[in-house]
Parts: C-alpha cells; structure tokens; sequence
C-alpha cells in the first residue's frame, strides 16, 4: 500500500491540514513547511488523488460518514436519517467505519482531504479539540452523537447530562434509593456527561452517591454483566442499574438471569438509545431513545448547508435534539 497524506504529516513534522494546504497551494503555509512537506513526498513517493484534487473548487455532492463500527443498529438508524434527507436533494453518502482500529479514522479522512467528498460527518471521533478546529478551517465536518469539548464544529448531540438525570429521577420515582450506574472509562464525552447526570439526579433525591455503585468499563458488551456481578456482591446490593447504553443494558440483564434474579422485579435495568432490540429481549428493555432519526436529517441539513454557503459563514453551532423516556419491562412496566 502507498504512503498516505498522514505518512507525509509524521515524515514532514506537520498536521495533516498542513499537507492538505500544501497541496492545494494555500498562500497561508510557510516556505519551511512547503519545503518539508515536498520534500517528505518526494522521499515516500506519495501521490495524491489528482482526480479529488482537480474537483476542489467544485462539489461532488458526496458526504462520508465515518462511525465506530457498523455493526450497531444505533449507527445505521443515523445514516439511515441521513440518506433520507441526502438523497433527494442529490447527495451520496458513503459510509466507512473505523472498526475501533488506531489509524483509520484519519485514513478514511483522505477522501476529504483529497476533495473526494464535500463533507464528513463524524458518528464519534479520536481527534482533539485543537485538531478539529484547524480541520474546520478548511473542510466542511460535523460531530453528531458525540461532542467534544472545545470543538467549534457543527454539532448534533442529545442532552446526555439531561437524559440521564430524567432515566435516573425516574428510577427515583419508582422507589429505588439503591440505584448503580454502568458507564464507560474511555474519552468519550457521552459517558462523562451521562454520568454526571445521574450524580445530579440521586442529589436532588438526597440519595448518598456511593463508589461503589458505579463502574466504568468500557463502551462493549462484556462491561454490563461484570458490573451487574461485581454490584450483587456487595453487602448491600443495588436495586436498580443505569446503563449509558443498551448494549451494556443487554449485559446486565443476562447476568442478573444467570445470578436467579428477576429483572424488573428483583432488579431494574434502564439503558440508553433505544435500539431495535429492546422490544425483542426478555424482558423488553426500558430506555432513553435517541431519536436517530432525526439526528441524521439535521445534521446533513446543516451540513449540507455550510457546504453550499458562498459568502465563508459557516454554521459551527452545538444543537441537541429532545429525548424520550421509554419504560418497559426491564423495569417492571408493562408493555401496553
């Protein structure tokens, strides 16, 4: 495989914008940081995407859609959102998924880079702040379903911190004092957020925030049961756990199954996104539904949007979308 415009970035010293600038003859790079980035191309033998090159003062009404992985109907519910809108009005969309793997992001960010596409949206992101500001300087992305703090990048989110203040306050309502939360250890600012509204909500509640009930995994399938297992060992085990997702949600349930417990009775589980498999567990899933959708319209509309604006006013705005309690089974409700 041939060197990549990240390869020339490491080799030269520079950001990727800067090679990306370079290449495209922007009068803002300085000479040093021309001679280096030629000088790494000619030493690697890169070759840019001529054809994406010639098109950069055009559109070639394509948006990438970059997300973790496509295995997750949340991610799919999105683009589904996405396309909807998109293709009316005469836009593709690609989408391409990083499997989680280090590198890839940025590799699939080439087609931008080399104008292949008009615009990305990024379904959660491993750049920083600082690297996202310089990007947005010169290509038109956006963030949705996961922000990042510091970035002024066009972003489309829910109200994470309120939505899991309101899945927690109703978990309150239901009785429960003894309530756990399952989040993720990682960077990403959802888990934080969501977090932070539980605290919230069990203060408001008076209900003591205790260590112990609440472990960070990771963003996967195995966090959930561990959790739940490690929680109903302790001498005074929860009553109810807060998921920051459904996956970790499915986890939990099936680990309170295995340990004899009635989920919704013994036990209440409630997750977050509302995927398609919460009405087709056993019990059903109670959860706060991300209205995906709904996500996806409105943030290839703005995207769409910056990419037609002529006069250089882009829209970096931080936009949330309202969520909604869903209560089923998994927390004793019936589903009618």
């Amino acid at each position: 495989m041939g060197a990549t415009i990240k390869d020339v970035a490491v080799e030269a010293g520079v950001s990727v914008a800067t090679v990306s600038r370079v290449l495209n003859n922007n009068p803002s790079v300085s000479e040093d940081a021309k001679k280096r980035v030629s000088a790494a191309i000619d030493k690697l033998g890169y070759s840019p995407n001529y054809l994406g090159r010639n098109l950069r003062k055009k559109h070639t009404n394509v948006i990438l859609v970059i997300m973790p992985n496509s295995d997750h109907s949340f991610y799919m519910n999105i683009v589904s959102g996405i396309r909807r809108y998109a293709q009316p009005r005469g836009y593709s969309i690609i989408c391409a998924s990083t499997d989680e793997m280090e590198g890839m992001e940025l590799r699939h960010m080439d087609m931008l880079f080399n104008r292949i596409v008009d615009g990305v949206i990024l379904l959660g992101t491993n750049f920083d702040a600082d690297t996202l500001n310089k990007l947005s300087e010169e290509y038109n992305i956006a963030l949705c379903t996961e922000s990042v703090a510091g970035a002024e990048v066009l972003t489309v989110v829910v109200n994470d911190e309120k939505a899991a203040y309101d899945a927690t306050a109703e978990l309150v309502k239901e009785g429960h004092r003894r309530i756990a939360f399952v989040g993720a250890a990682d960077s990403a600012s959802s888990s934080r957020k969501r977090r932070q509204g539980y605290i919230r909500a069990l203060k408001d509640a008076s209900i003591p925030i205790k260590d112990e009930y609440m472990y960070l995994g990771r963003y996967d399938y195995v966090s959930g049961g561990t959790a739940v297992e490690k929680f109903m060992a302790l001498p005074e085990p929860p009553t109810a756990v807060f998921c920051v997702s459904d996956l970790l949600a499915f986890s939990a349930i099936k680990k309170a199954n295995d340990l004899g417990l009635t989920v919704g009775k013994d036990l209440a589980v409630m997750g977050f996104d509302n995927i398609t498999f919460c009405e087709m567990m056993q019990p059903t899933v109670s959860t706060v539904e991300q209205p995906c959708m709904e996500m996806g319209r409105e943030v290839v509309r703005k995207l769409i949007s910056n990419i037609n604006n002529t006069n250089g006013d882009k829209d970096n705005g931080y936009y949330t979308v309202a969520h909604r309690i869903v209560l089923r089974g998994s927390t004793g409700h019936n589903d009618n």
